[in-house]
């Protein structure tokens, strides 16, 4: 019987977590591409001469950015969870994980709370400059955002690859094998 999604003490099936990592990948992945697809219509709205331009880029960044980039984090958060709870791994047993999760949650919480009102007002000067409204500017301030994300998006991945820093302290490792019974060592 094939064990598709975890419980404690048990680990995921090979086809299991392959199906998890998958979908875990593909979220970064969408996740990193829609940042840096926001990070392009930001910059475009900053460098172009045209107000009609900066104005269609900011209003392009209101209607797409802020849903599809928080399901796919929470896609990402989800099937990373699951993963860390059905592999070796574990949730909160390896600093590498841990700041990982840490990424994930701040960032998918901070795509509601600070990005959703900040974009949606752009998308709203970004109307103002396509109807030709000279007396307004795009904010520098877009740029934070669009630098910050994909930076530490990158570092995530980094972390999933070179898996730094080793175990929380105070955690053990369970033995791999089971221990050797008190006869069978030699006095």
């Amino acid at each position: 019987m094939m064990t598709t999604a975890a419980r404690p003490g048990r680990r995921l099936s090979g086809r299991g977590r392959k199906a998890l990592l998958t979908a875990h990948l593909l979220a970064a992945a969408a996740w990193f591409g829609i940042d840096l697809a926001l990070g392009t219509l930001v910059v475009t709205a900053l460098v172009t001469d045209s107000p009609q331009t900066a104005g269609a880029a900011l209003q392009a960044v209101g209607i797409f950015a802020v849903w599809p980039m928080f399901g796919a984090s929470l896609v990402c958060l989800a099937s990373g969870a699951v993963l860390g709870l059905g592999t070796k791994y574990g949730l909160l047993r390896y600093w590498w994980v841990v700041v990982k999760l840490a990424i994930n949650v701040l960032f998918s919480v901070l795509i509601v709370v600070a990005l959703r009102p900040g974009l949606n007002q752009a998308a709203d000067l970004g109307a103002r400059l396509a109807a030709g409204d000279t007396s307004t500017a795009v904010p520098l301030n877009l740029l934070g955002p669009v630098s910050v994300a994909p930076t530490l998006l990158l570092t995530a991945y980094l972390l999933s690859v070179f898996k730094p820093w080793g175990r929380l302290s105070g955690r053990r490792s369970t033995p791999s094998s089971s221990p050797v019974p008190e006869a069978a060592v030699p006095k």
